[in-house]
């Protein structure tokens, strides 16, 4: 069997680690857990005093179904909801537009409005369970949603705990799924950051998404420098509008994937917290501890799952979920072993949560802060990715900002090649993948995946036509116009859009009036 030499990020890998790897000054580097510069953990018992949030990503088909999932879930022990949205609701699209056909509830659930939202949440107390939701550019819209159906519950928004994603500037680099030109998306997630912190105060307001560009070929260090120059690009957004930095960098929060390579992924995180502890403190002049620690959830990597012999993603995932706890993670989801195939069947999103507790409850990784503290392998490894990120930092605030980047095509470009480079490996037999191009078998065992029923999309069809036929019109329109004049000026349009949602506007209806305004993103022909 040929060694590989290398790390993920291209970093030769040695044989043999000792003092003379880590570089002079590692105390200083280090600090306690819970003190600058974070490396060793943001809290100073971490999972000591409790386990890591564990959460499993759900949604398909109809807010009903989705419902069903999610009160399974809880009953089997997760501690946090994870709502995945279909392609349409991200794109800010009701299910009876043309442009939806064939993908309403297909990769999420279909969410068109409060009447929607309220079913999704029927019987879960918002009051007690915290709440992550994976959308982008309509992320204040769905924020906005759950707080009318918590509203109508009793909960004030005060009272609510969880996620949005509302991080678009990973979308126009690795995802795809955005609306608006970059100024008025950032000029959003600024609006949000001030509404939440008056409205919602307990919210994460975004979750700044390094995922999606690992899943896209992003190397370790191509997520973590990517991922913090869009975080400071958000910072430096806020603080244009007028927020001070202490006022909603503590709500900031980060969102990772973990890979099979553990060691490197450990050191993946440690290096993440040690450069934003820095970035806010000495670059931003931020002054509130909580504004210097980098908190994230993590995903397992779905890109390293594969459809042949999926059983063996039960260890991969384990594998995975594992360096993301060492590495200090604030919440985890593990991806079902049956991703690469179709949506996750209840028993392998039951199986997944339960590798979280084998990790939680099993493995003795909670009666100790930091295990791999002082490991020459992971400081040395740890100290490589700081300095490939600093550099990969220097390469994009040459094009100006992380804007101007995106804008020039310089992530985009650089994840590209990165992807090649491994899909080439792949394909040589030279990175290996179990059961893909090594110890693979000659007949797969059967395997019946989960199917969305396609009658779906004309049941949401029909609850839209019965929607816009019961709710006043002329109230929807009356605070659509509200919102178009909130869009054109420079108040928060947060306001305007919580009560157009009140009167039963719908997703789509939300968006396109913001759309008249901002228009629409198209990316340049250049790359």
């Amino acid at each position: 069997m040929s060694e590989r030499p290398l790390s993920e990020s291209g970093f030769p890998v040695k044989p043999v680690y000792g003092p003379d790897d880590v570089s002079p000054g590692l105390a200083d580097r280090l600090g306690a857990p819970g003190e600058f510069p974070y490396t060793r953990g943001v809290y100073p018992t971490m999972y000591t005093s409790r386990p890591w949030t564990m959460r499993q990503y759900a949604g398909f088909g109809t807010a009903t179904e989705s419902n069903a999932r999610y009160h399974q879930l809880l009953r089997a022990g997760t501690m946090g909801l994870s709502v995945a949205f279909d392609l349409p609701t991200q794109m800010g699209y009701d299910s009876d537009d043309p442009i939806a056909h064939g993908e309403v509830g297909k990769v999420g659930v279909a969410i068109d409005s409060i009447d929607d939202m309220r079913r999704l949440f029927d019987g879960i107390p918002l009051d007690q369970v915290s709440t992550s939701m994976t959308i982008n550019a309509p992320g204040s819209v769905l924020l906005l949603l759950y707080q009318l159906v918590a509203e109508d519950a009793g909960v004030p928004g005060t009272a609510l705990k969880g996620t949005i994603q509302n991080d678009i500037l990973k979308e126009y680099i690795a995802r795809g799924t955005y609306i608006f030109p970059p100024k008025p998306s950032l000029r959003l997630v600024a609006d949000t950051f001030a509404y939440c912190r008056k409205e919602v105060p307990k919210w994460n307001t975004i979750s700044i998404s390094g995922y999606h560009m690992a899943e896209a070929g992003a190397t370790p260090v191509q997520e973590i420098a990517f991922t913090l120059a869009n975080g400071a690009e958000y910072v430096r957004a806020a603080i244009e509008a007028g927020l001070a930095v202490d006022d909603f960098a503590p709500r900031l929060s980060f969102f990772f994937v973990a890979r099979t390579t553990l060691l490197e992924e450990v050191a993946k995180f440690r290096a993440a917290r040690r450069i934003w502890a820095h970035l806010m403190r000495d670059e931003f002049g931020a002054t509130d501890p909580k504004s210097w620690m980098l908190r994230f959830h993590t995903q397992t990597a779905g890109v390293q799952l594969t459809a042949q012999q999926p059983e063996v993603n039960l260890v991969r995932v384990a594998v995975q979920g594992l360096g993301a706890v060492l590495g200090g993670t604030q919440s985890l989801h593990t991806n079902s072993f049956d991703e690469a195939i179709a949506l996750p069947t209840e028993k392998a999103a039951r199986l997944a949560l339960r590798t979280q507790q084998v990790l939680a409850y099993e493995a003795g990784l909670t009666g100790t802060v930091d295990p791999f503290a002082g490991s020459y392998v992971v400081e040395a490894m740890t100290d490589e990715i700081e300095a490939g990120v600093r550099d990969l930092l220097a390469r994009v605030a040459e094009h100006g900002s992380a804007v101007d980047a995106i804008e020039a095509g310089f992530q985009k470009r650089e994840i590209e090649t990165s992807a090649y480079r491994i899909a080439q490996e792949i394909d040589s037999g030279e990175r290996v993948v179990v059961g893909l191009n090594r110890f693979a078998v000659d007949e797969e065992e059967p395997y019946e995946p989960l199917r969305v029923d396609p009658a779906i999309e004309a049941a949401q069809a029909e609850r839209l036509a019965r929607l816009r036929s019961e709710r006043d019109a002329a109230a929807v329109d009356r605070a659509l116009d509200e919102l178009r004049s909130a869009a054109r000026g420079t108040g928060n349009v947060l306001y305007p859009m919580k009560e157009a949602l009140r009167a039963r506007a719908t997703v789509g209806e939300v968006c396109g009036a913001l759309r008249e305004i901002w228009g629409t993103y198209r990316p340049s022909d250049r790359f």
